[in-house]
């Protein structure tokens, strides 16, 4: 063979070995980087553009898609130590033309971290507003979502400025008085009875703790290699301090049952959305909330954890635009 051709082969397989040589290193020695690149991809490839808001000296960091337009615009609000970015794979099943905005909550990722007054369920619903009228989201109702923690601060922003919302979509909320104990408030029960609550489920430090609150909060068992694992815990590691004192906040008897105790102040028409196997907050929730607010729709899902956003992205993403579109339905029959 031509001595030119053969340098033209070592050279193009040098070119592509690069590329692939960089991957794997990135994936065995820095897996966070690769976790955080990974999210910076799927923003830009839903067309999620993340943004600032600066408001009295508080910083909001958001992530948003479209304009508003005929449809509300929809705020999603995270869960308990999460970010923003949890929501992308429920984008990825929302129509193109719909105002979506994704914020990270008080003291999350890339908004202002400031005191334990803003980590309550109380003052994280001050704190929402306070980003609502930043970016003037409330010039028009919009519709709210939030799952977990969000989900209670989500229920007690609609008692709270029930002007700013047409609707909310309440995910496997916190904040109830539940009949039925999940199996992480027994291990927390565990924990308060020893005094211990360095080895809270939901903070770990280790892969193996990774992987344990993986499997507490989803029914669908995912395979995730110990490399993920351990980036993850990598990048949570550094704010697991944080995370220990809003958990401790968000237990506390201010805000442990925040939504049960405003949920007979929601006006706004109500959906909950609950995985029947949930075993971080249980699904009898769902009863509590049909049986307090009025007209609330139910949509339990079978074979489905607490990580409602992640094991249903596609169903959880239909159910809200399937609600949104009955409510706008409905108040349209209501004014011809």
């Amino acid at each position: 063979m031509d001595l030119d051709l053969v340098n033209m082969f070592l050279i193009a397989g040098g070119t592509l070995a690069i590329p692939i040589l960089a991957f794997v290193a990135s994936f065995l020695l820095w897996p966070a980087a690769l976790i955080k690149v990974y999210y910076w991809y799927w923003r830009r490839t839903l067309g999620l553009q993340v943004k600032h808001a600066e408001s009295d000296g508080y910083r909001f960091c958001y992530s948003y898609r479209g304009k508003p337009g005929t449809r509300p615009s929809i705020l999603m609000l995270h869960g308990f130590s999460a970010h923003k970015d949890m929501w992308l794979t429920v984008v990825k099943y929302l129509p193109k033309h719909l105002h979506l905005v994704c914020v990270d909550m008080p003291g999350h990722e890339g908004t202002s971290r400031t005191c334990a007054e803003d980590y309550s369920i109380e003052g994280q619903v001050r704190r929402i507003h306070q980003f609502v009228e930043c970016i003037r989201l409330n010039k028009k109702p919009f519709h709210l979502v939030g799952t977990s923690m969000g989900g209670n601060v989500a229920g007690v922003y609609a008692a709270r400025y029930p002007s700013d919302l047409c609707s909310a979509s309440l995910i496997c909320p916190a904040g109830l008085q539940i009949p039925n104990e999940s199996k992480f408030v027994k291990q927390l029960q565990e924990l308060q009875a020893t005094q211990n609550m360095s080895g809270i489920p939901l903070i770990p430090s280790t892969p193996e703790e990774m992987e344990d609150m993986l499997k507490l909060c989803s029914y669908v068992r995912f395979k995730v290699p110990q490399q993920i694992l351990q980036g993850l815990v990598d990048v949570r590691i550094p704010h697991n301090d944080f995370y220990r004192e809003v958990f401790l906040e968000i237990v506390g008897e201010k805000s442990r049952h925040s939504l049960q105790e405003n949920m007979h102040l929601i006006t706004v028409p109500l959906q909950v959305i609950w995985g029947k196997q949930d075993q971080v907050v249980d699904v009898s929730g769902a009863t509590v909330l049909a049986s307090g607010v009025r007209g609330c729709r139910v949509d339990l899902l079978e074979n489905c954890g607490h990580s409602v956003v992640m094991e249903r992205p596609r169903k959880t993403a239909k159910l809200i635009l399937e609600f949104l579109i009955a409510q706008q339905d409905s108040s349209s029959k209501k004014i011809s």
